[in-house]
């Protein structure tokens, strides 16, 4: 699998480590201990097109968002975390 990472260019997924699910939301700080324990703990495994996080380790060390189907590894996107947090 080949990552384009918008700094550097495309790159080999060697160069990136996964680091989760970009879906998840955390709680508010006031939130129950219920929902602290539901982010930590319980995560999805879909099969399909899935929204992850990547960190550029061996590059420019950037976070990215990569949109991808986890059953072909097709990349649909890939923008900087700082992009979909903006949006």
């Amino acid at each position: 699998m080949r990552i384009h990472c918008p700094y550097c260019g495309t790159r080999g997924v060697e160069e990136f480590t996964y680091r989760g699910d970009a879906t998840v939301r955390r709680p508010d700080l006031d939130a129950p201990e219920a929902a602290w324990v539901d982010y930590v703990y319980l995560r999805d495994n879909p099969a399909g097109p899935h929204a992850e996080y990547w960190y550029h380790a061996a590059g420019c060390h950037s976070w990215l968002v990569v949109r991808r189907d986890t059953r072909t590894h097709e990349i649909f996107s890939v923008q900087t975390a700082s992009e979909v947090s903006e949006a």
